[in-house]
């Protein structure tokens, strides 16, 4: 097998902000406005397919000719049956919508005669949505995987990472991939390899597609899938979908695709967004060759569901339910579902379960599928951003090398954990001159437009963040198989990351989840090792310190211990101040459990302001876990006792 061991120094990263307009709720119409997601009144882009979703037992539910009828006669209502002028006094056609496909989740996809204005398509699907036979209304809008801030050439040498256990042979390991270490920003991921592989998992990959890369295994690229509907944004000749999940090149330079660019902006080059990411979940390691992935003997389902100019909500919303190994018309059942889906993009607008990909999602997890998704790279709250604010997906925001939140990262209550994304600058600021270890490194491709010659690259995104816990996820998955033991559940794994996760070394400035992902820990737990096989750091408390500014993401704990001598009396245990809401867990000689289990004494109030009062203590180190019920900030810990 030959080698490619040439660095592209480029960095792509899934920027969630894009040219889509975030969905404002004070600019939703003022009818039904529960029933229809609303383009925002300030959108410049125009609409032509609409997602309709019928209520169950209803007539159009399961007659697709009906629906077609009802939404035309919602045409009428709106008054764009007939020719008219738009303010600017320019001739708009009479409008008709025309039946595209039934979706797996039920719902229809429609697309109208001619383009709408954000203001007219509001006032289609107002109407729509006052049909009582409509449960939810929404356009079918573009999500997108984006090229980011190039990395300088310069960037060819920085001081090795090294491994705590085993250490592969990949030859550019130890040189880039900080990232999978157990530096205070990395994700522990090293370590877990002792203890899984990600062997008999099926990890899909909903992106750009995959390219031919000697340091993946591809053996489930024919068996992925193109998902994109649309010749304009596939490159392929025709609406067809086809087997294979293979990344043809996304670029947007050229005449062809100038309207899905700014004014004045050249385009650009092909991304290979879907290479990198499958590369961070399962590259082949310890083979000599390249790098490494996190759960390398996974195997990597492609599903290609993102071309020219992005991907339509309809095409990704099939691509989730057949890669968890739902159905879909006109496609065969995926004979490889997935046990985890990881979707590395994202566009404006909130989720919610009556949306198409919510309702999705939702099936996806059903079937036992754990859902990942990049949080956005928008620095802004993932509240107003789609898959990462759908419920039931681990929405994924980026770190760097220095666990400080990436100054891009989307933040906010939505947040399920933190991993590394790459925070670009040294000592993860702001601004500067871009460093190595800013970014993250997986396989890549050379070519600008169609595929060249595979090589190596750097990114930096909640892209590049979001594959490192979907491929903790396939660890986890895996070693509790090979151990003979139950196959957790979304659910399960949730809490599994986010008990184990490791501490920010300091408060965040805006909530990003409930800590950086930890492989080793997560897998540990998993295994029933409560304290990660003593991976978890312990902080000290001394007589009468307080330690303020105490901060934890929601299911996130803090552990701290205090020695106390013989004959001491009234052990004093408090946290304090603050907001959020915290619960004190204490124990006597040895750690109580991630969630508290085999504590001593317990409180548990509202709020933050919490005391276990121990009369007369043993002579012991006492254990006290301080764990996030809500997220929690600023919040001060103290202990104190009578000496004897």
């Amino acid at each position: 097998m030959k080698s490619f061991h040439s660095i592209r120094f480029s960095v792509l990263a899934a920027s969630l902000a894009l040219a889509i307009p975030s969905i404002q709720a004070a600019d939703a119409p003022q009818i039904a406005v529960a029933k229809m997601t609303a383009i925002a009144s300030q959108s410049t882009l125009n609409y032509n397919r609409f997602i309709v979703t019928y209520r169950d037992g209803t007539r159009e539910r399961s007659n697709s000719g009906a629906a077609l009828q009802n939404v035309n006669a919602a045409v009428g209502r709106a008054g764009l049956d007939r020719a008219t002028r738009s303010a600017s006094g320019q001739a708009l056609a009479s409008l008709t919508l025309s039946h595209q496909r039934k979706l797996a989740t039920g719902s229809e996809l429609v697309r109208s005669s001619r383009k709408l204005s954000a203001s007219e398509a509001n006032t289609l699907m107002q109407q729509i949505a006052a049909d009582p036979a409509v449960a939810h209304v929404e356009p079918d809008v573009m999500m997108h995987a984006v090229r980011d801030i190039a990395a300088p050439a310069a960037l060819a040498s920085k001081a090795a990472v090294t491994p705590q256990t085993f250490t592969p042979n990949d030859p550019l390991y130890a040189q880039y991939q900080w990232h999978f270490s157990n530096a205070t920003g990395g994700a522990n991921i090293n370590n877990a390899w002792d203890l899984a592989d990600g062997n008999g998992v099926t990890v899909a990959v909903l992106d750009t597609g995959i390219t031919q890369h000697p340091d993946i295994d591809l053996s489930l690229a024919d068996a992925g899938y193109d998902f994109i509907s649309d010749a304009f944004v596939s490159g392929r000749d025709t609406d067809d979908r086809v087997a294979g999940g293979w990344d043809l090149g996304d670029w947007t330079t050229g005449d062809a695709y100038a309207e899905c660019r700014n004014v004045g902006d050249p385009g650009d080059d092909s991304s290979w967004h879907g290479t990198h990411v499958s590369g961070t979940v399962a590259e082949l390691t310890d083979n000599g060759v390249g790098m490494a992935g996190v759960a390398h003997h996974a195997r990597v389902l492609p599903v290609r569901v993102l071309g020219h100019c992005g991907g339509y909500t309809s095409d990704i919303a099939d691509a989730i339910v057949w890669a968890s190994g739902g159905h879909v018309d006109g496609v065969p059942d995926n004979q490889n579902p997935a046990q985890v889906i990881n979707m590395s993009l994202g566009g404006g607008g909130s989720c919610t379960a009556s949306s198409v990909t919510g309702q999705a999602i939702a099936g996806a997890i059903s079937r036992g599928t754990t859902v990942v998704v990049a949080a956005g790279n928008s620095n802004a709250d993932v509240s107003q951003f789609s898959p990462a604010s759908c419920p039931g997906v681990i929405a994924v925001a980026s770190n760097g090398i220095t666990g400080k939140r990436a100054y891009y990262s989307n933040y906010g209550s939505g947040v399920t954990i933190s991993a590394p994304g790459g925070g670009v600058y040294p000592n993860d600021g702001s601004s500067g001159t871009p460093t190595n270890d800013g970014f993250v490194w997986s396989a890549i491709n050379a070519g600008t437009t169609t595929p060249g010659n595979a090589t190596y690259g750097g990114m930096a995104g909640t892209s590049q963040a979001t594959p490192h816990v979907a491929g903790t996820v396939a660890l986890i998955l895996s070693a509790t198989r090979e151990a003979g033991l139950a196959t957790p559940s979304p659910d399960t794994i949730r809490s599994l990351l986010t008990t184990t996760a490791r501490p920010f070394p300091a408060a965040p400035d805006q909530p990003v989840g409930a800590g950086i992902v930890n492989a080793y820990a997560a897998v540990n737990s998993a295994l029933g090792n409560d304290n990660g096989g003593g991976d978890e750091p312990v902080i000290a408390l001394t007589r009468g310190s307080v330690l303020g500014s105490q901060t934890g993401g929601t299911g996130a704990s803090l552990l701290y211990s205090i020695d106390v001598p013989a004959g001491a009396r009234s052990l004093n245990i408090r946290s304090f101040g603050g907001t959020g809401d915290a619960t004190l867990y204490v124990k006597a000689g040895a750690a109580p459990g991630r969630l508290g289990e085999g504590a001593d004494f317990t409180s548990d109030k509202p709020g933050n302001s919490e005391a276990v009062v121990v009369s007369n203590p043993q002579a012991t180190t006492y254990y006290v876990r301080v764990l996030a019920k809500n997220a929690f900030s600023n919040v001060s810990v103290m202990a104190t006792y009578t000496a004897p």
